[in-house]
């Protein structure tokens, strides 16, 4: 009755599995209680689990990428501290099985519930504001994105406890991932946690692609539109490319393990190099999908924090459509040693080289921005600037794997994690940081403490350049990736520096916590009275912190780049306001619990699926067909909002609200 499903799933006899598994269930019962008893939950259903409105969603994407990168760096805790004990005849303290599940768990997370719900939480809060419209093209779809994308995280999570998660590395290259070689369920749960969130990802990056393509203020053309919307869209027409890409490649994977199909394996025709050409043909456009939207916010954040318009604001533009177009054409220089031929990987490095030039145009363009402007070294700013060292470093070492020979030496070594991590946390998770600290104010009313935010900063900084920069030493001398045990004893002082690195991470993201915990304490100190407490140049500064349900009591008309702050040059000041406005009923989406409900089917789903539930898995896909079905005839799908009523509200907070 419940397939493979038994006792034996639960691992008794791994003392670290139970013990942080008991951690976070007894955390999580310690919240459902404190909800159950404060009677939160009428208001979390209404407010925040069945809302549509976009700002909403943007910060649970945030939250849920707050709280799996807890958990994702935990995993990276326990691989520094094991290659920093388990030298010569020291075994240390985890065996190589739960090792292997440690390492493809953490780059799993990492990607694709940390990363992919920073950048993607940040665009679904931002775009609509900045774009002058009250919200995204498909409510619905976005919250059902969303849910998808935690019913993924998830079924994640469920491994540590309910059976094993794969012990194949993030990528899970076949043979390993076929039946033959990882016969359990550690690979179903990666295959079917990241198809349900991957589906999320695809209608997410369709909600936003035409947000950008067919919702805009009056008059804001392509060329009005703000460097971070441009961003944006590049990142969601890679997304809409890319990820039909990932879920055709893990669909056959999933035929080859169920249906005993032979796509991957290594007879009876199947080939896994074309599952490792499918799969980078995705994981190299992802990697820009993740670090565009953070060249947007820097893009931001240098030009607010300079007090100038972005240099070459048309070459930046130019050079993100190019960086979208290149990416799709670079995937081979993953796998130079695979015996593709000379010319194939001349080619391949060839174009690897080119796509550095548009990345290198961008950072001259900040850095010109820069000069010559009055800067505020504010924390977003810290952040900026830290990332222009680091990302650059990562982007050089880059270049040096586009270099076929120089990849034979380097491939598969720690010099290799080095670079990639170079450029995630140089670029990705720097960028995500300077974003939140950027638009916390408008998400909240408040601004966030500055001081304990430096400190996360240099936590960050030093905490990755001693974590990361004796790696690309101890590649160098030999030492490869996924190794749980060395021999070499010359390589311990390194592994023991990088432990500290890890540590020093690790106090960053405790202090971004007590940064929320003082930050909210301290709100009416902090509070943003104006709605633009950075003197912004966009248009989400002109709507009160935090803005209304309907964003904006009138489309502001654009005429220009930076339109808020030419608004603002206009008028003299952001308060300077017409005496009499019209004002008229706005629409807004009815909340809904679709994405809610079809996540709690596809954990079902996925959950049966992955242990041979039949009965389980055909109650969850009946489930999800019915509440598509209900939802396809729901009328009742907005709301209206009196023209008293968006007045009323005017009034009150009209002196934040400077175009309304």
């Amino acid at each position: 009755m419940f397939g493979r499903l038994s006792w034996a799933a639960i691992p008794f006899d791994q003392p670290v599995v139970m013990i942080a598994s008991g951690t976070v269930g007894f955390v999580i019962f310690c919240v459902l209680a404190l909800v159950t008893v404060k009677g939160w939950w009428p208001y979390l259903w209404r407010e925040w689990i069945t809302s549509v409105d976009h700002k909403r969603i943007g910060v649970m994407y945030i939250g849920l990428a707050l709280l799996m990168l807890v958990r994702g760096f935990s995993d990276a805790m326990l691989m520094r501290s094991q290659l920093a004990l388990a030298a010569g005849h020291a075994q240390g303290y985890l065996p190589p099985e739960h090792y292997d599940q440690i390492f493809s768990a953490h780059g799993t997370i990492m990607i694709f519930f940390v990363a992919m719900p920073f950048v993607i939480g940040l665009m679904n809060f931002v775009l609509p504001l900045q774009l002058g419209v009250r919200d995204v093209a498909f409510p619905v779809l976005n919250s059902i994105g969303f849910w998808l994308s935690a019913a993924g995280v998830l079924l994640v999570n469920v491994s540590l406890v309910v059976g094993e998660f794969a012990r194949t590395g993030w990528l899970a290259y076949p043979p390993l991932s076929e039946v033959a070689y990882s016969p359990g369920v550690g690979v179903d749960y990666y295959l079917w946690s990241l198809q349900i969130s991957g589906l999320g990802t695809l209608l997410s990056g369709i909600n936003l692609t035409t947000t950008i393509l067919k919702l805009r203020a009056p008059g804001m053309g392509y060329r009005q539109m703000p460097i971070f919307c441009w961003t944006a869209l590049a990142s969601n027409l890679l997304i809409v490319a890319a990820f039909p890409i990932l879920t055709a490649t893990f669909a056959m994977l999933l035929l080859d393990r169920y249906c005993g199909f032979h796509f991957f394996t290594n007879d009876l025709g199947g080939n896994p190099m074309m599952y490792v050409n499918l799969i980078w043909c995705w994981g190299h456009p992802e990697v820009y999908i993740l670090i565009l939207p953070a060249f947007g916010v820097f893009s931001e954040v240098v030009a607010t924090f300079s007090g100038k318009p972005l240099f070459g604001r048309r070459s930046m533009v130019m050079a993100t459509m190019g960086i979208c177009v290149l990416s799709f054409m670079v995937w081979l220089h993953h796998f130079f040693t695979m015996g593709a031929g000379a010319d194939v990987n001349a080619i391949f490095g060839i174009l690897s080289m080119v796509i550095a030039i548009p990345t290198g145009v961008k950072i001259f363009n900040w850095l010109f921005t820069m000069y010559g402007g009055r800067i505020r070294f504010t924390v977003p700013i810290y952040w900026a600037l830290g990332f222009m060292v680091t990302f650059a470093i990562g982007g050089m070492t880059g270049v040096l794997h586009a270099i076929p020979p120089a990849d034979f030496v380097l491939h598969n070594s720690l010099f290799l994690i080095a670079h990639f991590h170079n450029v995630i946390i140089g670029g990705v998770v720097f960028g995500v940081m300077a974003g939140i600290t950027y638009w916390f104010p408008k998400a909240f009313g408040f601004t966030l403490n500055e001081r304990l935010g430096k400190a996360v900063f240099w936590c960050w900084f030093f905490g990755f350049y001693l974590a990361f920069m004796p790696l690309y030493v101890l590649g160098l001398m030999g030492a490869t990736r996924r190794m749980q045990h060395y021999s070499n004893m010359h390589w311990q002082p390194l592994m023991l520096v990088a432990l500290g690195g890890a540590v020093l991470i690790l106090l960053g993201i405790a202090l971004t916590g007590v940064q929320l915990a003082v930050s909210i304490r301290q709100r009416e100190r902090n509070r943003d009275a104006t709605g633009d407490p950075w003197n912004g140049r966009t248009l989400e500064w002109s709507t009160p912190s935090p803005p209304p349900a309907w964003n904006f009591s009138h489309l502001p008309p654009v005429g220009r780049a930076d339109a808020f702050w030419a608004m603002k040059q206009q008028r003299g000041t952001a308060q300077d306001r017409d005496v009499k406005q019209t004002y008229e009923t706005i629409h807004i989406p009815r909340n809904n619990p679709t994405g809610f409900f079809l996540a709690f089917f596809a954990v079902l789903l996925g959950f049966s699926l992955i242990w041979r539930i039949w009965w389980g898995a055909g109650l969850g896909l009946l489930g999800a067909i019915v509440v598509c079905l209900m939802q396809a005839w729901r009328t009742d799908g907005e709301i209206e909002v009196p023209a008293e009523k968006v007045a009323a509200y005017d009034r009150l907070h009209g002196p934040q609200e400077g175009v309304a």
